[in-house]
């Protein structure tokens, strides 16, 4: 009973904490920009940060499934707060390049893209283009 209340309180802490030093689970490059990132919550596994929209997409199709099971955080390119990624908004931004060269930038809310100059003239983008099926 204890470690099913253990692992129940863990898939409900929220998303992890990104450090300063931290690379992508995919490209290895650091995660220079925290407005950018994206990380992915598996049970029993350290968090999979990513420094790049197109990091994430690619670890995804390349994981098939682990969408379904896994808990998946996105960056307010806006205000830096952590969304799910499920209920987030994307845009393929024309003046945001990230260090991979996505161009795309999440939002928690239309309001908050709105807000955001960077995303001024994007288009938008589906949440299946960036999580998969």
């Amino acid at each position: 009973m204890l470690v099913s209340l253990t692992a129940c309180q863990a898939r409900d802490a929220g998303p992890a904490i990104l450090a300063s030093d931290t690379t992508c689970a995919y490209c290895r490059m650091r995660v220079s920009d925290p407005r950018l990132a994206s990380q992915v919550l598996i049970p029993g596994e350290e968090p999979r940060f990513f420094d790049d929209l197109g990091c994430l997409t690619k670890f995804l199709a390349d994981s098939p499934g682990l969408a379904q099971r896994a808990r998946i955080y996105v960056a307010d390119h806006r205000t830096g707060v952590w969304t799910p990624a499920d209920r987030a908004v994307y845009t393929r931004t024309v003046s945001v390049t990230a260090s991979m060269g996505s161009r795309l930038v999440a939002h928690a809310s239309t309001v908050s893209r709105d807000a955001d100059p960077a995303s001024a003239g994007g288009a938008d983008v589906g949440v299946r283009e960036v999580l998969g099926p």
